[in-house]
């Protein structure tokens, strides 16, 4: 049986950053989910998945929902990539949208992407205005963390991505 391997769903580069860093520091192959196969991915000991988060939903999470029967026995862990400063509450929120079912016990860690609307999609664009409109209208100290970062990000290019936010998923495979 292979070592490991990282699968990763990247929209607009954060992830694929984070897993060309995670392959750096393990020396595990690195392929993008919509090209993995389950023959593959299954000879692999250690399954390290990456995917930005994108309305609460983690990118390429239903891989592992779809192949998880044939994963049981594998060490799973998950790195989740978003925009956001980390935030308890709403990693919360997305262990609980996301780590469903047979799921549940995986190992879900956080690293902070980046943002560019100049890069977006005309859809993801409209929808964040939208948001930024409607988070306009309230009181800035009632904003969640998610809230003040897509104001303060608001027509920028920003990139948070940084590979200290690897050493906790690093340990854990050492561990």
């Amino acid at each position: 049986m292979k070592e490991g391997i990282i699968l990763y769903q990247s929209k607009y580069g954060a992830a694929k950053k984070y897993a060309g860093w995670l392959q750096e520091a393990t020396r595990f192959p690195c392929m993008e989910t919509r090209k993995a196969d389950i023959n593959e991915v299954s000879q692999h000991k250690t399954i390290i998945f990456c995917g930005g988060i994108y309305a609460s939903g983690i990118a390429g999470i239903s891989f592992l929902k779809k192949n998880i029967n044939r994963l049981k026995d594998r060490k799973i862990v998950i790195l989740c990539v978003g925009a956001s400063p980390y935030d308890e509450k709403a990693f919360a929120e997305i262990i609980a949208h996301n780590l469903t079912g047979d799921l549940k016990n995986i190992p879900l860690f956080y690293g902070r992407g980046a943002w560019d609307e100049k890069r977006m999609k005309f859809m993801d664009r409209t929808v964040c205005k939208i948001l930024q409109k409607s988070i306009a209208k309230k009181d800035p100290s009632t904003y969640e963390p998610w809230m003040e970062a897509l104001m303060c990000a608001a027509g920028q290019s920003c990139d948070w991505t940084d590979k200290k936010y690897l050493s906790p998923l690093l340990d854990y495979l050492r561990g």
